[in-house]
């Protein structure tokens, strides 16, 4: 189980001379992803700084006092990984009247425009010839519903080798955390490796070990490389494996996907809670990046199974 909650940034802002302003919160220093806006003339131009290393999907919720912006609102959209892009221009409805405007945006991390490729089967997440069960499937009762309908738990010892199911660019990691439990205060705590796909999804493998993370952020990783091992970190009941792909449906929400993947049977296979399932040998497959702009780690790749 995991809910993946990223920070949001929430700002209101009063053209200068024309009312009280109330100052933005403090931003972490830590985040990515900031707004800020510039002046010419009588245009406001809002721009988003986007410094993560996948796309994050914006919603711009706005209050216009004689102004009209060159979008409609609320403004939901993606920018590009490692840019700053222009979001969208406020101009004076009347240059004659005052104007102000308050605005508050909210991001998650991937694209609301991703098309994900139905045809790729997924490699099982762990070491080729092993076998667990499936402890949570599509929908199940626990906690798959809403954003995480489409994910899959296995029952999984702590410190099991975990491998990417598929390859693609190691864009956020997080494995300082040995706590854990089963409500969502613990949520938080979730150790975690985020993988986008070539199709712009993004891979998300949850409950990781402390320190028990063997890629870092940058580096591009294959089908069946391991990543992690796996833990009991964050919102789980006990030891397992959380897997996830999903897009982003706005600033708010992400949508995961319905997947299949290759297992000893060779034939695509839609996981059933309750079963156990061998993985297949991998087939080889090198990774790419279509990330614009953006530098990559090409770091010597772990042997599948190989125990760090």
């Amino acid at each position: 189980m995991s809910f993946f909650v990223l920070p949001f940034a929430a700002f209101t802002l009063i053209a200068p001379g024309l009312g009280r302003a109330a100052n933005p919160p403090p931003t972490p220093d830590t985040m990515a992803v900031k707004v800020f806006t510039k002046r010419e003339g009588s245009l406001t131009h809002f721009y988003v700084d986007n410094q993560e290393l996948s796309e994050v999907t914006m919603t711009f919720g706005l209050n216009l006092v004689n102004l009209k912006g060159t979008t409609d609102f609320p403004r939901t959209a993606t920018f590009a990984a490692g840019q700053v892009t222009e979001a969208f221009t406020l101009t004076p409805v009347d240059c004659a009247e005052k104007w102000e405007f308050s605005y508050t945006n909210y991001f998650k991390m991937g694209s609301c425009v991703a098309q994900h490729d139905d045809s790729y089967l997924y490699q099982l997440p762990y070491a080729p010839g092993a076998t667990y069960k499936v402890s949570q499937a599509f929908g199940g009762t626990f906690s798959h519903k809403g954003s995480n309908l489409y994910a899959i738990d296995w029952q999984m010892r702590e410190g099991t080798p975990v491998c990417a199911a598929r390859g693609g660019l190691v864009v956020k990691v997080k494995d300082d955390s040995d706590t854990g439990g089963g409500s969502m205060k613990f949520d938080p705590y979730n150790n975690y490796v985020l993988i986008r796909h070539e199709d712009g999804t993004l891979g998300h493998y949850c409950h990781l070990q402390k320190a028990g993370i063997c890629v870092e952020p940058g580096q591009m990783v294959n089908a069946g490389q391991v990543i992690a091992h796996s833990g009991n970190t964050g919102f789980s009941s006990g030891p397992h494996l959380h897997f996830c792909v999903f897009k982003t449906k706005d600033g708010h929400e992400r949508v995961s996907i319905p997947i299949k993947f290759r297992t000893t049977d060779e034939k695509p296979v839609t996981l059933v809670q309750g079963r156990r399932y061998k993985a297949a040998p991998v087939k080889a497959v090198t990774a790419t990046s279509t990330l614009a702009g953006r530098k990559t780690k090409e770091l010597q790749s772990t042997p599948s199974g190989a125990a760090l």
